[in-house]
């Protein structure tokens, strides 16, 4: 197979977008939220289910909290 034949570029783009989808799907269950108090970002962390705090805030719930004080 000839690797500038149009049949391996598609081959290798499907290969690599199987790829991409199997990360994203296995990478769910780290969603990010929002602390609602201090706007900071947080994820759930499954093995001990707690709160990993990612010592990084919202902008907009942080315009948000200024606001409405």
């Amino acid at each position: 197979m000839n690797i500038y034949s149009n049949k391996f570029a598609i081959i290798v783009i499907i290969v690599l977008v199987c790829i991409l989808a199997l990360q994203v799907s296995s990478n769910s269950n780290s969603n990010q939220l929002i602390d609602s108090e201090t706007c900071e970002l947080y994820i759930i962390d499954q093995k001990i289910n707690a709160k990993k705090y990612l010592n990084e805030f919202d902008s907009k719930c942080l315009d948000f909290k200024n606001l409405n004080p």
